[in-house]
């Protein structure tokens, strides 16, 4: 299976030298990496050339790595019943640069880059309706990017007197606490009730 997984990588890396930038298997499976502009064309040959024929699109999810120049992959999953493999498709992006719908290509893709969009922030040109599709009207920022705070920006409540839902920006209601980490078992020094019946094993007391 790996070998046949190797030779259908660069069979597709031959086929479409301009758009894939590199292939790999690991743990039995294919990924490439294709380039960000050229991702239409991919996903189409991959839909419909003989040797791969991946009709169904499985799924497509953002990563995020803040630290990295290019900070998002998109990473689509691919089906071929015919053959019984799996490919994995991977783009590369920026927050800024957006990356070409594959709705065209696989109309099952819409709502995965309306979750990519909501969640990350990757923005899809083309796309026939990019809205929120996980979070609320009037969410701000991108909740599964690294760098979104874990309380997030506002925190909503039920206002018995306005009779509706309100948004208020989150307020921390408890103070920062210092910890000394120490146990409670190693810490106290009083003896405890019970103390004076245990003894070691040469016989001495084990607690004072």
């Amino acid at each position: 299976m790996e070998l046949a997984l190797k030779d259908l990588g660069e069979l597709i890396a031959t086929a479409l030298p301009g758009e894939v930038e590199a292939t790999s298997v690991e743990t039995g499976e294919l990924s490439i990496t294709v380039k960000r502009d050229n991702i239409v064309k991919a996903m189409t040959y991959l839909r419909d050339d003989v040797n791969c024929q991946f009709k169904i699109m499985l799924d497509a999810c953002g990563v995020d790595y803040p630290d990295r120049e290019q900070r998002f992959d998109v990473v689509y999953n691919l089906l071929s019943l015919t053959h019984n493999f799996r490919i994995r498709v991977k783009v590369r992006t920026t927050e800024n640069e957006p990356v070409p719908t594959i709705t065209g290509v696989f109309s099952s893709a819409g709502w995965w880059e309306r979750e990519a969009w909501d969640l990350f922030g990757i923005y899809f040109s083309g796309h026939p309706d990019l809205r929120r599709i996980m979070t609320d009207y009037g969410f701000e920022g991108h909740p599964l990017r690294k760098d979104f705070p874990l309380t997030g920006y506002v925190e909503l409540r039920y206002d018995d007197e306005a009779k509706r839902v309100v948004y208020e920006p989150v307020k921390l209601t408890q103070d920062f606490r210092s910890f000394d980490f120490v146990s409670p078992w190693e810490g106290a020094q009083a003896q405890l009730p019970g103390d004076e019946k245990a003894t070691d094993a040469d016989g001495t007391e084990g607690a004072s």
